[in-house]
């Protein structure tokens, strides 16, 4: 059964699956898929193109599938994803993608806090948390399990490695490492993201092993590129993992 407020407002081309609510004052536009037992807080406003999957809870205010700031968006049909079990709270703002990649998403049982910006283009691994006030610039991507602190504003194009951490205040300028904790400003490396990485059930065999090469890429007097291909071989998949986002970062990242 769908529970649709009076005063809410619905595009006739959006798609509203089983057991939706739409709060007071919602306004759900064009081309807008809501999937089941979602629910749209009053004054969330789905502007257009948004793909929004089972099980989601957008908040008060949230504006999401709103045009990119960038200049060169020239009103190209672009999209936003977002996937099951993802809770998006007060007032943040999604923007659709760009003719760059076409998508901003953001994937399953994510958790974005109050006042989060994502903008054109990024995309967010499931499970990730951003806390209140994160501010992401354009066609940053963000991988699974990862922690964001709030306050914290992400360049564009900047890549953040699956479970990473990122203590809040900080001022994102260069990729982060899977696996790494970082914090400050200046941003700086504190080592592997151990009580993370525990939490999540990594086995501890793979932690000593993340932490061995943690040691060889950054504490070694090794170049990053003698330590990379030091550790190329490794049988420990996430140590590959770490190896290869090291081999692709064109920005550079926190050492």
């Amino acid at each position: 059964m769908i529970a649709i407020h009076p005063t809410a407002v619905i595009d006739a081309g959006a798609e509203l699956g089983e057991d939706v609510t739409v709060g007071p004052y919602a306004v759900i536009g064009p081309s807008v898929v809501v999937g089941d037992h979602t629910s749209i807080d009053s004054h969330a406003v789905l502007k257009t193109n948004t793909r929004i999957g089972s099980d989601c809870s957008i908040g008060v205010g949230a504006v999401i599938g709103g045009d990119a700031q960038d200049l060169k968006y020239d009103g190209e049909d672009a999209w936003v994803e977002i996937g099951g079990g993802t809770l998006v709270r007060e007032y943040v703002t999604i923007n659709r993608g760009t003719a760059a990649s076409g998508t901003t998403r953001v994937g399953k049982c994510c958790y974005l806090m109050a006042y989060v910006h994502i903008a054109h283009d990024c995309i967010i691994g499931d499970d990730s948390i951003i806390a209140n006030s994160v501010q992401l610039g354009g066609h940053v991507e963000v991988g699974h399990h990862a922690f964001i602190g709030g306050i914290t504003p992400v360049h564009q194009f900047v890549k953040i490695g699956q479970y990473a951490f990122i203590g809040g205040g900080s001022r994102v300028r260069m990729d982060i490492a899977p696996f790494a904790k970082v914090s400050g400003n200046p941003l700086r490396l504190l080592g592997t993201n151990s009580m993370g990485l525990e939490r999540a059930g990594i086995p501890q065999e793979v932690r000593k092993e993340l932490k061995q090469a943690y040691r060889v890429i950054f504490n070694s007097s090794l170049e990053l590129s003698a330590a990379i291909a030091e550790l190329a071989d490794s049988q420990v998949e996430e140590v590959r993992a770490l190896v290869d986002f090291l081999a692709s970062s064109t920005r550079g990242v926190i050492r």
